[in-house]
């Protein structure tokens, strides 16, 4: 492995950071107030290639390397935390889906809709009872004669309401629990779908979270998304990645954290000296940047792994499990480097404190991180 970024990755770092200082920075305040999904970035962001990143070039999309994704990543959370989100789950989670576990139609019909951003996609896992506990989903997909027909409700979905294309996991046998559960392509405007209301979140106010709500949806076996019970087991692929995404996200808030509160310290003066001279402030700001370092380091080597085709359970939650945990640390001593201005919405600081707690709950919690590292220790006989 190789820990230098090569010349495509740095001109595909740098062209993202152009446009995140054009598009996103100057917008990322005003977003975050209005608490409204930025719909203008969206083509925008279509035009650079960032919603094709994880969909092959034979269908519409650029196909980059998870390592790639993750740079992106990065640079995307650094400028704003919710238009990262909006990108990075919509090409792991729903076009990750539909790429791995998709027939040659379902990738012709959808991929290329997704990539161009025609249509956002969205993914349904979590109901209102059932989080890191998939078996106790309710969502049901019973079949009827020459269709299947789906009721439930899902709830924290990202692009919930301005999504387009969906993937919900419903359970098709409920004696299995989790291993009986089957994923569907559903789209916007089908006859028993809607997005129920909106979700107020404590941050990631321009990213949009909804609840689902399918009553009698009924789709033809050509909408069924992989095999018959496998949903779950493709489910923990998907999040292998995912969990990369997140760490990523994770590790471009804490970056821009830290980069605001060099930038303060150095120009901010108390006791006559500039507050960089001061040693306290040095050692905290010696301290974050080694943390976001480290961090960047175990994202790019799960990145890689998948890169060379490996799977990744143990990397990607260690990634994302450090990755999260410091960057609400980073975050947090930001704000307390800039003291009183830190706590106000002058400088970005206390948005990537409220944006960041997300990356230590979505996709497995921390918690859950721990439980899957523990049963990689000590194998389930020893685990539960």
């Amino acid at each position: 492995m190789n820990f230098e970024l090569s010349e495509e990755q740095r001109l595909l770092q740098a062209t993202v950071r152009e446009f995140c200082a054009r598009e996103v920075t100057p917008n990322a305040r005003r977003w975050d107030e209005a608490e409204a999904f930025p719909h203008e970035v969206v083509p925008k962001l279509a035009e650079l290639g960032l919603l094709g990143m994880n969909i092959p070039e034979e269908y519409g999309g650029t196909g980059m390397p998870l390592a790639d994704q993750a740079i992106v990543i990065e640079e995307l959370a650094r400028s704003d935390g919710s238009v990262c989100l909006t990108v990075a789950s919509h090409n792991s989670l729903c076009s990750g889906h539909i790429k791995i576990a998709g027939s040659e139609a379902q990738k012709q019909r959808y991929l290329p809709r997704l990539a161009s951003g025609e249509a956002l996609g969205a993914w349904g896992l979590t109901e209102p009872g059932s989080g890191s506990d998939a078996s106790a989903a309710r969502t049901s997909a019973e079949w009827r004669g020459d269709r299947w027909v789906l009721n439930g409700q899902k709830t924290f979905i990202t692009q919930g309401s301005v999504g387009g294309v969906f993937v919900i996991l419903a359970s098709t046998t409920p004696e299995k629990k989790q291993r009986g559960m089957t994923a569907f392509i559903v789209e916007k405007g089908q006859r028993g779908f809607r997005a129920g209301k909106k979700l107020e979140k404590l941050g990631l106010h321009a990213s949009d979270t909804a609840e689902l709500i399918l009553e009698e949806v009924e789709l033809p076996d050509e909408q069924r998304l992989g095999a018959l019970d496998h949903g779950f087991t493709d489910t923990l692929r998907i999040l292998e990645r995912g969990r990369i995404g997140i760490a990523s996200m994770a590790v471009g808030l804490a970056r821009g954290a830290l980069e605001e509160a060099v930038a303060y310290a150095k120009q901010r003066v108390q006791f006559g000296v500039a507050l960089a001279k001061h040693q306290a402030i040095q050692a905290m700001l010696a301290d974050m940047a080694t943390q976001v370092d480290a961090a960047r380091l175990l994202v790019r080597r799960a990145a890689w792994l998948q890169d060379q085709g490996v799977r990744t359970p143990s990397e990607s939650s260690m990634a994302k499990l450090i990755a999260a945990r410091m960057a609400t640390r980073v975050c947090d001593t930001a704000i307390q480097i800039l003291g009183g201005y830190g706590y106000t919405r002058e400088f970005p600081v206390e948005r990537y404190l409220r944006d960041v707690k997300l990356c230590e709950i979505g996709e497995g919690t921390n918690e859950v991180q721990r439980i899957l590292l523990a049963r990689h220790l000590f194998g389930p006989t020893v685990t539960g």
